[in-house]
């Protein structure tokens, strides 16, 4: 016989701290016209760019942690409001580069800024973003991240297997 929790699990507090973090950042960056997973592009883009590079769309997916063909839409839009640049790569056809425009840029800045500040916020109940408990904090996330997370085919079967 399983145990229940007394309390709330890892996996919705997981949950509920990322609908937080999503719904705050969307609120925070919409005076600039960007949504969360417009900022995640962007601000990507921004720091990819810094590092020398120009990365492909299907880069930035893998950068961002995004599907790429999320991220091919979210950079059409992302030009029509004149942010990005898409230009096909000479050496492949099949790809795109994408860079910032000189507004994109621009409106980054500021993006990052106001996420930046909003990251202080939610982390000071840990001594805010320098802290030895944010760092710990930071460690045991990108730990979970780093998990390959799939699931089993045993379980899949024997779920199959009852419902069938």
């Amino acid at each position: 016989m399983s145990k229940v929790s007394p309390g709330p699990t890892p996996g919705y507090l997981v949950w509920r701290l990322a609908n937080k973090w999503r719904v705050a950042v969307d609120r925070a960056v919409a005076p600039l016209g960007l949504t969360h997973a417009q900022y995640v592009l962007v601000a990507s883009l921004y720091g990819m760019q810094r590092a020398g590079e120009r990365p492909s769309q299907r880069r930035l997916a893998d950068h961002a942690g995004l599907e790429a063909l999320y991220v091919s839409k979210l950079a059409r839009a992302l030009e029509s409001a004149g942010l990005i640049e898409r230009t096909r790569d000479p050496r492949d056809p099949r790809a795109v580069k994408l860079a910032l425009t000189e507004q994109g840029e621009s409106v980054t800045r500021q993006g990052i800024a106001v996420v930046q500040e909003l990251l202080q916020q939610l982390l000071e109940p840990l001594g805010g973003l320098d802290a030895p408990r944010t760092r710990a904090f930071t460690e045991e996330l990108m730990t979970l991240l780093d998990a390959p997370l799939a699931p089993s085919v045993t379980n899949y079967e024997s779920i199959q297997g009852t419902t069938s």
